[in-house]
Parts: structure tokens; sequence; C-alpha cells
């Protein structure tokens, strides 16, 4: 846990609901769960005197608490990761839109919301990993995968889970809903075992014989290169990675990303929070403390994630894949994608 995430949540919000808004205070909604995220955190602070009171938990539990607490919510800012989540929030009526010319100077078009009510802040590339000794010719593309030659091969994680739901619902942005349908369908049909687990574990299957072939985010691996992980840091060395559809439309991202809380106490103290998201200095502790692809374009890349090397992303809208989530998660239902 951080250091501040034991805040007495119900105080503040009483405090915020009967008085005026704090001078030099943010009050900062987080589902980021990751360590090295306080050096973000005590760097704003040191930089410009306003004190960060954070509230901790899941995405879904910080969405539902913000619609629960309305007008009277003490949130000014909402970060959280995936895009499905960025979406479900903005859907919810708890975020703003932000007018800012730094955001918009340097968050690329595609990772941000188009009405302007969340920004992508870091990146994770979903790719293919596979074994390098029993795989010679690995999937290159995400539909690939539903090929019938990699029957009984693939490790993928369920269908509840959010970073499958957006790639599902960027191929409805690409090939349409029965291509997709087509995709799942086979993607089931090739599984080596029921879906389980996290990321890690997908590669984790690799390791231990389970699979041949899985998907899961960069950072995940890109970990195990810079600090050790049980179960995959020690046989990394037998691990390939594809970043898929470099010859078509780009590898797929996930984000993480934040907002303007809709009824924000201190919204003056939200947008430079959002813009100190943005800068080098921030984009540089991405990477390096949490193995991401930085959002802004130049930004130096830590050695963990240099080594996974640079790649074509996909740049279509995430706003557009997020609004496709329902109808892939239909399609995950129809398939019996578990």
């Amino acid at each position: 846990m951080l250091k501040s995430s034991t805040i007495l949540a119900s105080a503040l919000t009483a405090a915020v609901a009967t008085t005026a808004a704090a001078e030099g205070e943010l009050n900062l909604y987080s589902s980021r769960h990751y360590d090295t995220d306080e050096r973000l955190y005590s760097d704003f602070e040191d930089a410009t005197g306003i004190t960060i009171n954070r509230i901790e938990g899941k995405a879904d539990e910080l969405i539902a608490r913000m619609e629960a607490e309305g007008v009277n919510s003490p949130a000014d800012v909402l970060l959280t990761v995936d895009t499905s989540r960025l979406a479900r929030a903005k859907n919810a009526g708890i975020l703003q839109a932000t007018d800012s010319d730094t955001l918009e100077a340097r968050v690329p078009a595609h990772l941000q919301d188009v009405d302007n009510q969340w920004f992508g802040f870091s990146q994770r590339a979903r790719i293919i990993f596979y074994d390098k000794a029993d795989v010679t010719n690995p999937p290159r593309t995400y539909l690939d995968l539903a090929d019938p030659q990699y029957k009984g091969q693939v490790c993928i994680r369920s269908s509840t889970n959010t970073y499958n739901q957006t790639l599902l619902a960027s191929i409805v942005t690409h090939h349409g809903a029965e291509a997709a349908t087509k995709w799942a369908e086979g993607v089931v049909a090739n599984m080596a075992r029921a879906p389980q687990g996290g990321d890690t574990d997908q590669m984790r299957g690799i390791v231990s014989g389970e699979c041949e072939i899985s998907v899961a985010n960069t950072y995940y691996f890109a970990r195990s290169i810079r600090k050790d992980v049980k179960g995959l840091s020690a046989e990394r060395d037998m691990i390939g990675w594809i970043f898929p559809a470099q010859d078509a439309e780009g590898a797929h991202v996930n984000l993480s990303g934040a907002g303007v809380a809709a009824h924000a106490p201190n919204k003056d103290n939200a947008v430079k929070f959002l813009e100190y998201l943005a800068s080098d200095q921030a984009q540089q502790y991405f990477s390096a403390g949490n193995d991401e692809y930085p959002a802004v374009p130049g930004v130096a890349l830590s050695p963990s994630i240099a080594a996974l090397g640079m790649f074509k992303p996909d740049d279509v809208s995430l706003a557009e894949v997020a609004g496709n989530i329902p109808e892939a998660q239909k399609i995950f239902n129809q398939v019996g994608w578990e």
C-alpha cells in the first residue's frame, strides 16, 4: 500500500460538502497500485506545494463510489488503468472536459477522449509471446491466433479481463463484428487450457510447458527483465515475442489514464496534475518505475522497455475502441469464452 492509502474518506467527503475547496490540495482517486508511483506524487507536491490526498481502490469500486457521492464527491482526479474503465467513467458522468493546450500538444490525439474527458499517460502493448524452441512459425497478427495450426497451444486470460475486452473491441473496430466473432471462436478452439490467472501466469504457462503461445501486456514481461519474477525471470530466455500486425494496423495498446472529476472542488489543481503527468519527468517515471511505454512521443525508454524494442502501435482512436466494448462482451458470451 502507498503511504496515503488510509485516508478517512467519509470525513473528507463531509468536509468538502460543507466547506469551500481547500487551497493547495488535490484529492486523487487512484486504482494504480504501484509503489513506484510514489515518486510521481512526491515530485508533484514538491514542485507545486499542492498536497495530494489519495483514496485507492479497484477501478470499478472507485467509479461506483464517485457516482454515489454525486455533487458532494471530494474527488478531483480519477486515475486508472485500461481504456474500458476510462470509458466507463465517462459514461457514468463522473468526469468533465479538460481544456489544456499542454495536454493537447503532448498527448497524441488517439490516446485521449474525443471530448477531452480523459487522457492516456502510459501505454502497455498487448503482444504475443511464444516458446522459441517449439514454435518455429509464431503468429504475426492477432488474427493468426485463431489459425487451426495453433490448436491446443494458446494460453490467454478470461473474457472478464479488461485487457482482453479492449483487444476484442479493437478487432471489432478494425474488422467488424462478424470477423471478430470468427476470431474469438478460433481462439477458444486453440486454447491449451481454460482461461485462468493474470498476464504473468500466461507466460508462466509457456515456461511450464502447458502452452506454447500466450498473450500478455509488455510491462509484465519487462518487469521480469528489471527484477526477479517467480516462475518467469529464470527461464525468460526461452520466450520470444511478437509485436502483432506490424504490416497492418499495428499493435494494440492499453492505457493508464486520468480525467478531471465532474464535481472537482480543486479543478485548477486537477488540471495541473494531469499536465504534470504529461511532462518528460513523469513520463520517464512511468517507464523506469513501472516498465510502461510513455504516452508522449520522444521520451527516453527505460532499459527494460528498450530491451523489448520499439514497435508500430495501432493509432486507432481508443475512444472509438471503447465504444465497441459492449459488442466485444456480447461476442465473448456468444462463443463461450470463459
